[in-house]
């Protein structure tokens, strides 16, 4: 459910938007911005739970270091979303916990 984000966009020239799906919603975002800026821009979040607690995280540093931004993108999880740029059609959803073993999923 989208609420009021502090992450605003700055103001540009206009761009080419995609349409991406986040947890079955769709948002629109700026062709070039990465998965977390879109969803942080949407409201959106937290992106992924702790494995060990249950805590909620959501993108923290926007360039790849902390790993806060790990969701599921286009059935791959643990994908960073601020490295990973957006596409038309892409399927973003939040982690919870650990991600599936291959075993499980084999």
């Amino acid at each position: 459910m989208p609420s009021d984000s502090a992450f605003k966009r700055l103001p540009a020239t206009p761009s080419e938007t995609v349409q991406l799906w986040v947890e079955g919603q769709a948002v629109n975002a700026r062709r070039g911005e990465s998965v977390a800026a879109a969803v942080l821009a949407a409201g959106l979040g937290p992106t992924r739970t702790t494995p060990v607690s249950g805590a909620p995280r959501a993108p923290y540093c926007m360039m790849g270091i902390c790993f806060e931004c790990l969701m599921e993108i286009d059935g791959r999880p643990n994908t960073q979303g601020c490295m990973t740029p957006v596409a038309e059609g892409m399927q973003v959803r939040f982690q919870h916990g650990a991600r599936a073993s291959q075993e499980e999923t084999a």
